[in-house]
């Protein structure tokens, strides 16, 4: 059964989930890059009457393809759920969300870490208590970036921090750390292996619902590379902007080792990583994030390897939703967290959504 959120209402099942039976051929989506914020009501989007969406035309490398919408729990649920946790993914898989999105980054071990931040943000982590090590303290004002930066610390530090504080109360009034019935209360930042580990244990867990164990078992993933081609440093691995650097490797290395390869798409703000992951591998599924306001030329990224368009949802209107259809892209939308927006995109034909509550997507 779905869960509440703390001091909420019962959350609702998602409407338009892909069924456990379907295979997973569109995945994509984004979240933010710049001033992380899905932004006001989404106002300026044309009216129309609703229109059917579930047979919406999509090319995943040279075939063509149809599935319903795409419901991406952003983060995991990081409305209701501290976010890129392991109970932030038991909780959007309980509310039976199609894909989970989520960011990576590299430890200076070269470890893919599961986390949105170049650093540890006193407003999400703190260490916690209970471990030996002594990483650096995210509390301690006399620290620089650069000590807390995740590529600068190992797989060992990064797991010393309990990442169970709410960074906007105001923006995220439901989110709480409570305790899941699988990962407990598992705070932890994870590796993209603990991830890809814990949803292939939710899928047998007897703690689940037979329905939410078969939706575990083909759930996508939406893998986003943090690269910053203005800040190299982000990832820090000697990334030439053309060939595959360690980053890519591991992140590919990691899917291939979970046999989840079919069900996974990398996203990337900086398309370069794409190409070069593309370069690896030629089946691999990409997603290309934009900017908001920004509107691609949508045959140029089609023509580079891209399986998906993932704009601001702010940016996704009528006319660039069909120039990306026409082009044989999939359109996922971010960060889109109410119902109207949701709505609304839904009408203009989008092929899926991402967001902080997926337990706010319209019913039937």
């Amino acid at each position: 059964m779905p869960k509440l959120p703390a001091g909420g209402s019962r959350i609702r099942r998602p409407a338009r989930v892909l069924a456990a039976a379907l295979p997973l051929v569109l995945v994509g989506g984004g979240c933010a890059g710049a001033g992380d914020d899905e932004g006001p009501p989404l106002a300026t989007l044309p009216s129309s009457p609703a229109e059917t969406v579930s047979t919406v035309p999509a090319t995943v490398g040279n075939e063509a393809a149809t599935a319903s919408l795409d419901l991406q729990g952003h983060r995991g649920a990081r409305g209701l759920r501290p976010e890129n946790t392991l109970p932030s993914f038991e909780a959007a898989l309980d509310l039976g969300v199609t894909t989970l999105e989520m960011d990576l980054h590299l430890s200076s071990d070269d470890a893919v870490i599961v986390w949105h931040d170049a650093v540890i943000d006193p407003s999400k982590c703190r260490v916690d208590p209970d471990v030996a090590t002594d990483p650096p303290d995210p509390d301690d004002p006399g620290l620089s970036t650069d000590e807390l930066m995740i590529r600068n610390l190992t797989a060992v530090e990064i797991r010393s921090y309990r990442c169970d504080r709410n960074p906007d109360p105001d923006r995220f009034p439901e989110q709480s750390a409570t305790a899941e019935e699988l990962a407990g209360d598992d705070y932890h930042i994870p590796t993209l292996e603990e991830v890809l580990r814990f949803v292939d244990e939710y899928s047998a867990s007897d703690l689940k619902s037979a329905e939410q164990r078969a939706n575990a078992a083909v759930v996508g993933f939406n893998i986003e590379t943090k690269r910053r081609a203005d800040q190299p440093e982000t990832i820090g691995d000697g990334f030439d902007g053309e060939n595959p650097g360690p980053f890519e490797h591991a992140v590919l290395a990691a899917v291939q080792q979970a046999g989840v390869a079919d069900r996974t798409t990398i996203q990337s703000f900086d398309h370069r990583s794409l190409w070069a992951i593309r370069s690896l591998d030629g089946t691999v599924r990409l997603a290309a994030l934009t900017l908001p306001g920004h509107i691609p030329d949508v045959a140029e990224l089609a023509d580079g390897g891209a399986a998906v368009w993932s704009p601001d949802f702010r940016s996704a209107t009528r006319d660039a939703i069909d120039a990306a259809h026409g082009a044989g892209l999939a359109v996922i939308a971010w960060t889109v967290n109410d119902p109207d927006d949701m709505q609304a995109l839904i009408d203009l034909g989008v092929d899926g959504i991402i967001t902080d509550r997926p337990d706010l997507a319209p019913l039937p």
